[in-house]
């Protein structure tokens, strides 16, 4: 890439070899690796300079180098073998899934997660839950379910950390270059960048969606900073678990309920949806919304219904690992519901409290989706026992593998 003044001029990918940005913009590479060698063999320096990430590498790899390999025989036969496999496997359609349950082609899992720990280039992640969410993902698209995630698009990613000379911690934030990324604006109906809204108490908060290619499977980020909200709208999601608990919530309902209207104005009916930990929880009063709305039914009947297809996977159930919040600020971003619902106050914070008013700290987001989801399980045997003695104990007979 040469800068002149305010012009941007990007090397051009000669046509024997214009596969390359395609499966650059497609995180199959991150678990097919040998893609990345075709990089070092173009230019290892460079390769090493921007941090082994393909796309920021083919905005700035010179066209001589490009001209170069586009004629050397050795690096063309390994790049024909490796777009023939990744055609293949885009393109299959005999996979795990399709063989197994072929009745069931129709059917879509709904995947929500606070982060995704993709590859080290996307810093949307912090820990274990981030990789988790990502390796399922991965997994998903080699098995060929019919699964779309929903997440946040966090453009001051999660901090660095430095020590300084006393030995302390100092965090740092980076905001990532989202033209070097294999993150893609989705289009509307009429090829503009498509936006959705929440609700908030005030006004409406606006996000912008971007796509990310996981192999055979999508994954859709929600993102607040854009023109169209305020200063303090737009700081919503830019840094994962950031700021105080009024941005937490604020940033749970986007995943939650934002996620269930995204899919929905993508055209898109899920089967099931899969809550991997409590952060995006606030989807089912969202979907307990829809349904008592377009059905016509009972706050009981609605529930029910929701229940049938919701899903709970729980990382950490002990008090720390669930997001608590005061009630107050859940009345502040929810209080027209239980008349919408058609139940009193009390009924409705009930969904996210135990059942001994004298346990309660606040609407836990973990109790609330124990309480409705149909279906709930731990990321191991020692997560289900550790439930016995902690916040959870009065749900653990409903805590299934």
């Amino acid at each position: 890439m040469y800068i002149f003044n305010r012009i941007t001029v990007n090397p051009q990918l000669p046509k024997r070899i214009e596969n390359l940005e395609k499966i650059a913009n497609n995180l199959w590479w991150s678990w097919n690796t040998e893609f990345l060698r075709l990089f070092k063999k173009i230019d290892i320096d460079l390769w090493e300079t921007v941090e082994k990430n393909p796309v920021k590498f083919l905005k700035l790899v010179s066209q001589e180098k490009l001209e170069e390999v586009a004629k050397n025989n050795n690096f063309l036969k390994e790049y024909d073998k490796i777009v023939e496999n990744f055609e293949s496997y885009m393109n299959s359609k005999n996979t795990w899934f399709s063989k197994t349950y072929p009745q069931n082609e129709k059917d879509i899992i709904a995947y929500f997660s606070a982060e995704y720990g993709l590859d080290q280039i996307l810093p949307i992640y912090s820990g274990g839950l981030g990789i988790l969410s990502g390796d399922h993902l991965k997994s998903a698209s080699d098995l060929g379910l019919p699964l779309v995630a929903v997440g946040l698009l966090y453009k001051n990613g999660y901090f660095n950390q430095k020590i300084n000379g006393y030995g302390e911690q100092q965090t740092e934030y980076k905001n990532i270059d989202m033209h070097t990324l294999p993150i893609l604006p989705v289009k509307d109906e009429e090829g503009k960048d498509l936006i959705i809204y929440v609700k908030f108490p005030e006004r409406r908060l606006y996000l912008k969606v971007w796509q990310i290619n996981v192999g055979r499977v999508k994954l859709y980020l929600m993102d607040s900073d854009i023109e169209e909200n305020t200063e303090e709208y737009r700081n919503i999601t830019k840094t994962l678990y950031g700021g105080d608990q009024e941005m937490r919530i604020s940033q749970e309902i986007i995943l939650g309920m934002g996620g269930v209207r995204l899919l929905k104005t993508l055209g898109l009916t899920p089967t099931v949806y899969h809550m991997n930990e409590g952060h995006s929880s606030f989807l089912i009063l969202e979907l307990i919304k829809n349904t008592i709305k377009e059905k016509e039914l009972s706050f009981e009947m609605a529930k029910d219904i929701v229940s049938s297809k919701t899903v709970f996977t729980t990382h950490t159930p002990v008090p720390a690992g669930n997001d608590i919040f005061p009630i107050e600020l859940v009345e502040k971003y929810f209080r027209d519901y239980w008349n919408r619902f058609g139940i009193t106050k009390e009924e409705f914070m009930q969904m996210g409290m135990k059942p001994n008013p004298e346990e309660n700290s606040g609407f836990n987001m973990g109790i609330l989706a124990l309480k409705v989801a149909g279906k709930k399980n731990g990321v191991s045997k020692l997560h289900r026992s550790s439930i016995k003695g902690t916040i959870l104990r009065s749900m653990v007979r409903n805590f299934t593998r």
